[in-house]
């Protein structure tokens, strides 16, 4: 017997943490952490309850292993096996039919999280030529990214460390989403004597833990974040060399934020006007400070886009920019970009004039306008995530047809039903199409909807790299342990197989992924190899980039139209927004209980879940057997509920049933796992393994006409729902004895 330790990386959520597996006779018999690779704390690892599924999942008897064509009418969960040549062979014929009969524009496409590799899709997608990628880059990612390049020129990211004085976190909740090195360094820093200050409007596991916990009503964000301002700059806590000298639009900050004083915001947002001016002198005055904002303001509608600007005047205010401890700016990749690898070039000028997205920004014309910024510095900006199409117009065209008909959908480690927005549409979207194309380890309610399961390779079977979109100069991952069991495949090799029968191959030289990735790294002189041994590409960051001298003994400055930070936006100013970050009142949803109507926030996640991922994990569903909503006592009281009871949630888009749980939180408001269906329960159609009766996307929309208008970012974070009792759903009865 041959046995083998080999370096490994677990992706069961998007930190690819470094993993030790023995292999004996080229078969897997156990993984350990490994503690010379990220996060370099074995301790860490093993308190995460998803990297061990990384053994469990090589021989689960629901991994799919084979291609799968659907041989039963579509939705029935119907499939037989089959070839990967038979499978790829009738795809590429009949996406050639459909690009024949409606051009290359009726193929979509749709990602979710970061823990595949999504630029060979991309790839094809440009050299097919269609501009119709969906993701949700729109509530997750893209706004903050998009915000930090208008204002700085480039995304920014923490440097905590121990020059960090402060930390502030909004609207995100690492003590449970996040089982990494990032949390242990803030529980650190904490204890140190760091004051660390929440915005969320529940009292998370985070929250708890703060010396200033802010609790805005949903959807109040941005006013919350302008009072702030309104104090730093009426008490003088500002940066003052750093705002003089390298901001521009101070003056007309001053004047905007003169009439969001702390008590006209304590009326909006319900949070007591002496803890804004705590939170806004702890931040101002305990510098380098860090100012970490997590998904909850990228899903605010109308109010992502202000609330995310906010905070990058936060940053710049204070001085927290480009320094030590603070908040800095990524150099841009020197090993070849994501935005190289995907290719943009191949997509002519008339295909992507027929990308169906209307905003000014979230789109190739606002890319470019941002990117041409960026290039002065020799940087890009991922183009796919970017400019990518507006899902609920993807989803209305496959539907209606108007204004052209989008006939075929590939889906790459996505699971649109369960994390897409309005269930109801996706469902009838769907199941209208003429070819469905699914990759994924399992057989998800998406993938019932399919024409063809291809089975992706997990992990261990594949070469692991994440590279952040390509917005930093680091890299992380490794080396597949063992090739792919069964018939399984990586991306790469899927989408280069089919391109190679579409008579793409030109564009494909690279044999493997392996290869590939040589090609990736090989500007820094590097090997896959090589950066796999290490399991990292991370040169130490630099700091005050903005003060570097040019050829000329002038300031680099920032990637920005002045040079400068820019407190008032001229970008957002041509694109038709406002200058300055501009609450909509309008979008502020409200609460009555007499009727039974709460406040909703979504997407909470719930450990060990990931998305709609790993609910086939018995264990995991015995610690967690149901999907929760939880509320304040108070408002399940108003209701007639009581902790344990059913609650069905609806709205004019549908309903949802969860079971209840109580969390501290403003009255009346409630927030709602998503993600959740029922592997053990029938595939197809009507419910889709369960999927239909406990998803909170069956209560939300994606219409373009209520999204925020730069971005397209929809609302699920300020939902008005009814609220009442019920039963548990039979679906439950079915999955407790399957649990048993």
């Amino acid at each position: 017997m041959t046995i083998e330790m080999r370096k490994g990386n677990c992706s069961y959520c998007g930190y690819l943490c470094g993993l030790t597996a023995t292999v004996e006779d080229g078969r897997i018999t156990d993984i350990a952490p490994d503690p010379t690779r990220y996060p370099y704390d074995a301790s860490i690892s093993s308190r995460c309850r998803r990297w061990r599924m990384n053994l469990d999942d090589l021989d689960a008897p629901d991994r799919l292993n084979y291609p799968l064509r659907r041989v039963g009418e579509r939705g029935s969960g119907k499939f037989e096996r089959v070839t990967w040549d038979e499978a790829l062979d009738d795809i590429a014929s009949r996406l050639e039919g459909l690009r024949g009969e409606y051009g290359a524009r009726t193929l979509a496409s749709a990602i979710a999280g970061p823990h595949t590799t999504y630029w060979p899709l991309h790839r094809f997608m440009n050299q097919f030529g269609s501009p119709n990628n969906m993701g949700i880059g729109q509530i997750c990612w893209d706004p903050r990214i998009f915000m930090d390049a208008i204002t700085f020129g480039w995304p920014t990211d923490p440097d905590l460390n121990d020059h960090t004085q402060c930390i502030m976190l909004w609207a995100t909740n690492p003590a449970i989403s996040d089982n990494s090195l990032f949390w242990s360094q803030i529980k650190e820093r904490h204890a140190a004597g760091v004051p660390l200050v929440v915005v969320d409007c529940r009292a998370t596991a985070t929250a708890r833990q703060a010396d200033v916990h802010l609790a805005p009503w949903p959807g109040t964000d941005p006013v919350l974040a302008l009072s702030l301002l309104n104090v730093i700059i009426e008490e003088g806590l500002f940066d003052r060399e750093f705002v003089s000298t390298w901001c521009v639009g101070f003056s007309g900050l001053r004047e905007h934020v003169r009439s969001y004083e702390p008590e006209r915001a304590q009326e909006l947002c319900g949070v007591p006007a002496e803890n804004i001016r705590k939170a806004a002198r702890l931040y101002a005055t305990h510098t380098p400070g860090v100012l970490l904002s997590g998904r909850g303001i990228d899903q605010l509608g109308p109010n992502a886009e202000p609330t995310v600007r906010s905070l990058c005047l936060l940053r710049a205010l204070t001085g927290n920019v480009d320094r030590p401890g603070a908040c800095f700016l990524h150099q841009r990749s020197s090993f070849r970009a994501e935005a190289a690898m995907e290719r943009p070039d191949l997509l002519s000028q008339e295909d992507r004039a027929w990308q169906l997205n209307t905003t000014p920004l979230q789109s190739y014309s606002g890319y470019n306008l941002i990117n041409d910024y960026a290039k002065q510095f020799g940087s890009s900006l991922p183009e796919r995530y970017l400019s990518s199409a507006h899902p609920g117009m993807v989803m209305r065209a496959m539907v209606t047809g108007e204004p052209y008909p989008i006939r075929a959908l590939f889906v790459m480690g996505a699971n649109p039903v369960l994390t897409y927005a309005n269930t109801k549409l996706v469902l009838e979207a769907l199941q209208s199409l003429d070819l469905c194309v699914v990759v994924d380890y399992r057989l998800t309610p998406t993938a019932q909807l399919a024409d063809y399961v291809l089975p992706a390779a997990g992990a261990l079977e594949r070469p692991n790299c994440q590279i952040h979109g390509g917005v930093a100069d680091f890299a992380y991952g490794g080396a597949a342990v063992i090739p792919p069991l069964h018939e399984r495949r990586n991306d790469y090799d899927i989408m280069r197989e089919l391109a190679l029968r579409l008579g793409m191959g030109a564009e494909w030289p690279h044999a493997t992924l392996e290869e590939e990735l040589d090609y990736l790294f090989e500007p820094v002189g590097i090997t896959f190899e090589q950066f796999a041994n290490e399991g990292m590409f991370a040169p130490a960051p630099t700091f005050r980039k903005h003060e570097q001298r040019n050829g000329q003994g002038k300031p680099r400055g920032f990637a920005t139209p002045s040079g400068k930070v820019e407190l008032a936006s001229s970008l957002i100013e041509q694109l038709g927004g406002s200058a300055y970050p501009q609450p909509i009142s309008q979008s502020i949803p409200r609460a009555d209980l007499a009727t039974g109507k709460v406040v909703l926030i979504t997407g909470a996640r719930s450990q060990p879940f990931w998305g709609s991922s790993y609910f086939h994990n018995q264990d995991f569903r015995q610690r967690r057997p149901y999907p929760r909503v939880t509320m304040a006592p108070t408002t399940a009281r108003a209701l007639g509920l009581a902790e344990g009871d059913w609650a069905r949630l609806s709205n004019k888009n549908g309903s949802a049933v969860f079971n209840v749980a109580f969390q501290d939180m403003p009255e009346g408001v409630a927030s709602a796992e998503y993600g959740w269906w029922l592997p053990e329960t029938p595939p197809g159609a009507p419910g889709f393994s369960g999927s239909l009766t406990s998803n909170i996307n069956m209560l939300t929309d994606n219409g373009i006409e209520g999204c925020e208008p730069l971005i397209g970012t929809w609302t699920y974070n300020g939902i008005e729902a009814l609220v009442e009792k019920t039963s548990r759903p039979i679906e439950f009865d079915s999955a407790s004895s399957s649990n048993a």
